[in-house]
């Protein structure tokens, strides 16, 4: 395998180690719905249907983004494109760099021909080779929008990472203005502020994805792979870096209330997706649970993907919320006597 094929097969084993998920997780366990014991609905009357570029969804979450351009990668994506298909969830490849650049086939659309299916692409990559890769990326797979993903901490701690983030709004404004579908950008585990958002706001973005810090941690993936003793010592003071998705997200929401936002970053199941809707998101993404059963088999992650509906179903049925503008509007408390 070529080094970044090997990069690759080596971040779908490090990801499945518990060892590398974030220690702190994302605050999900700081957040609680205030219990409905009259809900007034029948769990079969709960109504999760949602509308996602366009195009109306079975559920408000998505397959995040995971690999590509490994042996094993391929058989991966097959399974959770099928599923994806099956279940008319969106899927988010991950990142087709290795693709592209060794010339491999991506098959996805012949495994989910109808699927929402997004592109991804570096930040940093395209910075450096322009409008050109971003077509590319999306012709390929057909795909219905373009993922952006900014991982400067990932990148400073691979050998051979990008250090030099000069021009790259510059890149991905330019992007969102010529490419034919939409652009999405996110981060990879640390999450973005208010700051960030607006200044992609301003760049003409209309969907972003937090993945705020809480979930599989790749600073520590990285560091696991790479280094010398000096460079592990001045990494590991960064292996905590970012930002809880539960508390970035009401955060962005209130500063830029007409974004579209993806909550990612440690969900890991139907009652973090509630939460996330609750506090400002429009769609949701998970990667980390899927993974170890598109290892088995295509019908392993459709069955995944039902338990996590269930779970949606339930934390709907417990707040009284018949519908995602109900749940939006559920009540949340921090502790017995703050609610938000």
């Amino acid at each position: 395998m070529t080094d970044i094929s090997t990069r690759k097969a080596d971040h779908i084993a490090l990801a499945l180690q518990s060892s590398h998920q974030a220690s702190q997780g994302a605050g999900f366990d700081r957040i609680r719905f205030e219990p409905n014991p009259l809900p007034q609905i029948s769990l079969q009357d709960v109504e999760f249907n949602s509308d996602f570029l366009d195009r109306r969804v079975a559920a408000p979450f998505m397959i995040g983004a995971m690999t590509g351009g490994c042996d094993n990668g391929e058989m991966i994506n097959q399974h959770l494109a099928e599923a994806a298909q099956t279940c008319n969830i969106p899927m988010s490849l991950g990142s087709q760099r290795a693709a592209l650049e060794r010339g491999l086939p991506q098959n996805v659309r012949r495994w989910a021909p109808s699927a929402i299916v997004l592109g991804n692409v570096g930040a940093t990559q395209l910075q450096q080779h322009g409008l050109d890769l971003a077509k590319r990326a999306v012709d390929s797979v057909e795909a219905n929008a373009l993922v952006i993903h900014l991982n400067p901490l990932q990148e400073l701690i691979q050998p051979d990472g990008d250090r030099d983030w000069n021009k790259v709004l510059e890149a991905i404004q330019h992007c969102a203005d010529k490419l034919n579908v939409p652009v999405i950008v996110k981060e990879v585990g640390a999450g973005m502020g208010p700051n960030s958002v607006k200044k992609l706001m301003d760049a003409g973005i209309k969907w972003i994805e937090i993945a705020g810090r809480g979930g599989t941690n790749w600073a520590s993936i990285e560091l696991s792979r790479n280094g010398s003793e000096r460079e592990r010592e001045i990494a590991s003071a960064f292996l905590e870096w970012g930002m809880d998705t539960v508390e970035i997200l009401p955060a962005v929401h209130a500063a830029c209330p007409s974004l579209n936002f993806i909550g990612s970053g440690g969900v890991r199941n139907g009652l973090h997706i509630a939460i996330c809707i609750r506090l400002g998101a429009k769609m949701t993404a998970l990667a980390q649970p899927f993974l170890a059963p598109a290892l088995i088999s295509t019908e392993a992650v459709i069955e995944k993907i039902s338990i996590v509906e269930e779970q949606l179903r339930w934390a709907m049925f417990l707040t009284g919320s018949q519908k995602l503008s109900d749940l939006r509007k559920a009540t949340l408390q921090k502790s017995f006597n703050q609610r938000i």
